[in-house]
């Protein structure tokens, strides 16, 4: 039914992230040594960004445990939150609900030298708003028919849109999820919808690809990652991120620091301090 999906021409069996036998995991210490340079590149857009007036959103979207946040985390290490804004927005109040779907996201659109990064987005009506009852068949049904317009009208007005699904295997989810339970630094992560959703595998699977199917366009493709391997697919997806974006990289100014200014007498007063212990 319908145009095939980039996904479908290209052959990607998503049932079987990385359609190979998955690499062995990467190492914290290569890790580091590669997400350096793709920091640097970071760095560079960013200036680009706000010299430029340009506007960058960027959604992220996947199964639970995919590792959106991670990677949202290893974007925005080394660049400044006034430039790279992420956006996470709660459940929609009781007045949000009344308004038009998209309504509440639209305010959220990048301003001239931003990057708004949707930790989930509008296309939470197409996941787990479908999935778990949230909202109507209807309801979903027109979100799936409308949003390709919205988005066209996105683009039109000068905003770069880059949209990435991330994917994970079952077995992946379910020891991330077990993680989430047993490790107290993580049981934060862990929602009574989580867990609901666990059982909803091959609904959610099916929610996916017709999302897939209605929302991959021309304007506003979609771009798949792998994350069994969260190392490896953070590096991906940044890679990948630089490369949809045509900045250059300005000129660094050449810059000496100057000598300090004399003491002219000062003294460090002698007053009590409330100094923190030092255990460390």
């Amino acid at each position: 039914m319908g145009k095939k999906t980039k996904h479908e021409k290209s052959g990607l069996d998503l049932s079987r992230p990385g359609g190979a036998e998955a690499a062995a995991p990467m190492k914290n210490k290569e890790y580091r040594r590669l997400l350096r340079p793709l920091h640097g590149e970071l760095v560079a857009l960013q200036e680009w960004v706000k010299s430029s007036g340009a506007r960058i959103c960027v959604v992220f979207e996947g199964r639970d445990t995919a590792g959106k946040g991670g990677v949202i985390k290893a974007i925005t290490e080394r660049v400044s939150p006034r430039v790279f804004r992420v956006v996470a927005l709660p459940a929609p109040t009781d007045r949000e609900k009344s308004q038009m779907y998209v309504q509440r996201y639209l305010p959220h659109l990048p301003s001239g030298g931003e990057v708004v990064i949707f930790d989930r987005s509008w296309y939470n009506r197409a996941g787990v708003e479908r999935v778990m009852g949230f909202c109507t068949e209807e309801e979903a049904q027109n979100f799936l028919q409308l949003v390709p317009t919205v988005e066209r009208a996105i683009v039109d007005s000068g905003v770069i849109l880059l949209k990435y699904w991330l994917e994970v295997s079952e077995e992946q989810q379910t020891l991330r999820l077990q993680s989430r339970i047993d490790d107290p630094r993580k049981t934060w992560k862990l929602s009574d919808l989580d867990v609901k959703s666990y059982t909803h595998w091959y609904d959610y699977s099916r929610a996916r690809d017709e999302m897939f199917h209605f929302t991959d366009t021309g304007w506003a493709p979609w771009y798949v990652a792998v994350n069994d391997d969260k190392k490896r697919g953070r590096l991906n997806i940044i890679s990948h991120l630089l490369s949809q974006i045509p900045y250059e990289p300005l000129e660094r100014p050449d810059i000496t620091l100057p000598d300090r200014q004399s003491r002219h007498g000062y003294e460090a007063p002698r007053q009590p301090l409330h100094w923190i212990p030092t255990p460390y």
